[in-house]
């Protein structure tokens, strides 16, 4: 991708949550996960299995020893998320894994995963995200929409239901501070672009649902929302669920106009919303593409689209991201 960014030291983001930068690919501020502290410390994503000696390292630094992290919730399964969970695990053997029910077999046995990745990155799958190390059934624990985790007293993160970039989406709330910790049902927003783009990768993504998972996490009143890609976005939450909801819209509107006039999907979302990127810099619009450019989405999308009209699918399987759940 870059070329290897320089470790950031944790930062405190809100009480008692710590912003770390798993450097995904090497590259500064792309995938974040997130430390509460406590009695019961938990992080919540765990980056990619290659950027696992960042996170232990910079876990150490944020004080905790291996016996120290009491639990590690992902928000869905697919590698940029998770595919640390379990190098993290054995790392921190206290630690108990919190999935959506849809993502447990799947951490447990990720050989399905993880071949529907190599099929779409081939070589460069080990480089920008490794693999993922099975997990014993043992240390997962299922999570379903309302449960409650503590990490101290009085304190607790809530799970909370959200399909539509995938089936085994959670997201979570932070009672105390008020932060949810939306993964990718919002969408990515990365630092210095401030172009909020869907997530839309197949086989998962569903419009109905993923509208749904909006209106979800609106009636759950958080005061802030914090992406995976990336960090604590200082947008009132209302604005940026309308805007996430908005963006969805447009950009099925224009998959199905593109495919009514018989065009390319991604040629058609490159000339769309491409322009948005104009005024950025070479590197942040580089970056932008690189973890959700035009093809995925046009996958993801074209999909659905071909499903809700009952067609036969041809679109890609989405293994870049991760099989059926």
């Amino acid at each position: 991708m870059s070329g290897h960014a320089s470790m950031a030291a944790p930062s405190q983001v809100a009480d008692g949550v710590v912003e770390i930068d798993t450097l995904l690919g090497g590259w500064a501020q792309m995938t974040a996960g997130y430390l509460l502290t406590g009695a019961a410390p938990l992080l919540v994503e765990t980056g990619s299995q290659t950027s696992v000696p960042v996170v232990r390292d910079l876990l150490a630094r944020a004080g905790l020893s291996p016996a120290d992290l009491a639990g590690i919730a992902v928000t869905h399964i697919h590698l940029d998320h998770a595919g640390g969970v379990g190098d993290l695990a054995a790392a921190f053997p206290e630690a108990t894994i919190y999935v959506h029910e849809r993502g447990a077999r799947h951490l447990i046995d990720p050989s399905r995963l993880v071949s529907s990745a190599a099929r779409v990155y081939g070589g460069l799958l080990d480089s920008l995200y490794g693999r993922m190390t099975p997990l014993e059934p043992g240390r997962v624990q299922v999570l379903g929409d309302g449960d409650r985790v503590e990490v101290d007293p009085g304190r607790h993160l809530v799970a909370i239901d959200s399909p539509g970039h995938a089936k085994h989406h959670l997201g979570f709330l932070d009672e105390q501070s008020g932060l949810l910790f939306c993964g990718d049902a919002v969408g990515v927003r990365l630092p210095g672009g401030g172009v909020l783009r869907p997530a839309a990768p197949p086989p998962d993504f569903d419009l109905e649902l993923a509208l749904a998972s909006l209106g979800r996490f609106s009636a759950h009143r958080p005061r802030r929302l914090a992406f995976a890609h990336y960090g604590i976005v200082d947008v009132p939450v209302d604005e940026l669920l309308a805007q996430a909801a908005d963006v969805l819209h447009a950009w099925v509107e224009e998959a199905v106009r593109a495919l009514g006039a018989g065009e390319d999907v991604a040629s058609a979302f490159a000339r769309r919303f491409s322009p948005e990127l104009d005024a950025l810099s070479a590197e942040e619009r580089r970056r932008i593409e690189t973890l959700n450019g035009v093809h995925s989405n046009a996958a993801g999308i074209t999909r659905y689209l071909a499903q809700r009209a009952g067609e036969p699918i041809d679109a890609p399987d989405g293994g870049a991201r991760a099989p059926d759940a």
